[in-house]
C-alpha cells in the first residue's frame, strides 16, 4: 500500500491538495458576495461577519473527530462522508432564503470541511517518512495555496453572470468533483492492523495527554499564532479590500494573488529544502521572513493613511513566504510526537488553530478591520507571539523534522 502511494505520489498530492481547498473555497468564494448577501437577507455587516465565524466554530467542534474516527475506521471512508455532507450543505446554502437558514447551513459545511485538511495530513504521514513527506506536505501546500487566491475571483467571476446563490452551487459542484477524484484515485493508507477503537474514554484521555505535553502545546500554538497574523487580513478581506484600498468586488485578486503567491513560494522552498536545510534553520528563516513583514506593515501603516497598491499587500505576501515556510515542519513535529494516534494529533492541531480563527473572525477583524495600523499591530502581535513560543519549544531541547 505504501508503495503504491510513494509511486502516485503526484495523484496523492493533488487529491489531498483539492481536499485542503474545502477550507478557503467555503470562506473565500463568497467574499466579493457580503454586500449583495446582506442585502438580500436582510442583516448588516456583522451578521455576514457570522457567515464565516459560524462556519469556523463547526469547523473547529467537529475537528475534534475527524481524525480520530479515521484512526478507527480508515482514512477512505472518512474523507468520502466528510465530501458527502459539505456537497449537500453547499446545495442547503446555495436555496437558503434567509439569515438563519444560511447559518446553519454554513455550520453544517464547517462540520464536513475539515475532513480534507485533517485526515489528509494523516494520509500524508501514513505514507512517507522524513524528508519525502517535507515534499509532499509542501506540494500539498502550493495547490492548497492556489484556493485562496482565485476563489474571490471566482466569486466575483459568478456575481457577474448569476446571483450570489450561484457561489454556493459552485461550492456543492467542486464537492461532487472531489468526491469522484477520492473514491476513484485514493487508497486506504491506513490497513486495519494499524487501527485504534475509538471510545469516548480513550479519546478525551488521548486528548488530555496532548495538551498536558509541553512540547505539543507550545507547537500547537506556536503554529497557530503564526498563521493567525496572516489570517486577520484573509477574514477582513472585504473590509482590507473594499475599505481600506477603495477597490470593488472584482478586485478581491489584487490582495490574494500576491499573498497566496508568497505562500505557494515558500511551499516551494520548503519542498526544494528537505533534506539540504535542518529543519530547525528553516523554521527561524520563516519567522525572520514574518518578522521582517510585520516591522514593514507596522511602518507603512504608521505613515499613511490611504493604503495603496502594491505596497499594502508586499507585508502579507512576504509573511506568507514565512508561514510557508514554518508549517510543514510544525505539523510533521506534532504528528511525529503520536504515530499510532496521528488522525487524533492532526484534529487536536486543527482545533486549536481554528478556535482561534474564529475568534479572529469573529470578534477581532470587526474591531480593526477599519484601520490599517490596527490590522498591522494586531498581525505583528501574532507574530512576536508565535516567534516566542517555538523560541520556548526549541529551548527545552526539541528536535525539528
Amino acid at each position: 500500500m505504501i508503495h503504491h502511494l510513494q509511486i502516485s505520489r503526484a495523484r496523492l498530492a493533488l487529491i489531498l491538495g483539492g481536499l485542503a481547498m474545502f477550507g478557503p473555497f467555503s470562506i473565500d468564494t463568497v467574499f466579493p458576495a457580503f454586500p449583495v448577501m446582506a442585502k438580500d437577507l436582510g442583516v448588516g455587516k456583522v451578521a455576514m461577519q457570522q457567515t464565516i465565524s459560524v462556519y469556523l466554530i463547526g469547523y473547529a467542534a467537529m475537528s475534534l473527530f475527524h481524525g480520530p474516527i479515521s484512526d478507527a475506521v480508515g482514512r477512505k471512508k472518512v474523507l468520502l462522508a466528510g465530501i458527502v455532507v459539505f456537497t449537500l450543505a453547499s446545495v442547503g446554502a446555495a436555496l437558503a432564503t434567509d439569515m438563519t437558514t444560511m447559518l446553519a447551513y454554513r455550520a453544517v459545511q464547517g462540520l464536513s470541511a475539515g475532513v480534507g485538511l485533517i485526515v489528509g495530513r494523516a494520509v500524508v504521514r501514513d505514507c512517507l517518512q522524513g524528508d519525502d513527506a517535507q515534499r509532499l506536505m509542501s506540494q500539498i501546500s502550493m495547490i492548497f495555496g492556489v484556493a485562496p487566491a482565485i476563489a474571490p475571483v471566482i466569486g466575483g467571476w459568478i456575481l457577474g453572470y448569476s446571483e450570489w446563490h450561484g457561489i454556493f452551487w459552485f461550492l456543492a459542484g467542486f464537492g461532487a468533483l472531489l468526491l469522484a477524484l477520492t473514491a476513484w484515485g485514493l487508497p486506504e493508507s491506513h490497513p486495519p492492523e494499524n487501527r485504534v477503537p475509538l471510545h469516548p474514554l480513550t479519546l478525551a484521555r488521548d486528548y488530555g495527554a496532548m495538551l498536558s505535553n509541553r512540547k505539543f502545546r507550545l507547537l500547537a500554538l506556536a503554529g497557530t499564532a503564526n498563521f493567525g497574523a496572516l489570517f486577520l487580513y484573509i477574514a477582513s478581506a472585504p473590509d482590507f479590500v473594499m475599505g481600506l484600498l477603495g477597490l470593488g468586488v472584482q478586485d478581491f485578486v489584487w490582495f490574494f494573488a500576491p499573498t497566496i503567491g508568497g505562500m505557494m513560494l515558500g511551499a516551494f522552498v520548503s519542498g526544494q529544502a528537505a533534506g539540504r536545510v535542518p529543519g530547525r534553520r528553516l523554521v527561524e528563516w520563516g519567522f525572520a521572513c514574518c518578522g521582517v513583514a510585520a516591522a514593514y506593515n507596522l511602518g507603512y501603516n504608521a505613515l499613511t493613511d490611504a493604503p495603496t497598491l502594491p505596497w499594502a499587500v508586499l507585508p502579507t505576501a512576504l509573511g506568507a513566504f514565512g508561514i510557508a515556510l514554518v508549517f510543514p515542519i510544525v505539523t510533521l513535529s506534532l504528528l511525529d510526537m503520536y504515530p499510532r494516534h496521528r488522525g487524533g494529533a492532526s484534529s487536536m492541531q486543527a482545533f486549536v488553530g481554528l478556535l482561534s480563527n474564529a475568534a479572529i473572525a469573529g470578534l477581532l477583524s470587526p474591531l480593526v478591520s477599519h484601520d490599517g495600523l490596527l490590522m498591522a499591530v494586531t498581525s505583528a502581535a501574532f507574530t512576536l507571539v508565535a516567534w516566542g513560543l517555538w523560541r520556548w519549544y526549541a529551548a527545552h531541547g526539541a528536535r525539528a523534522a
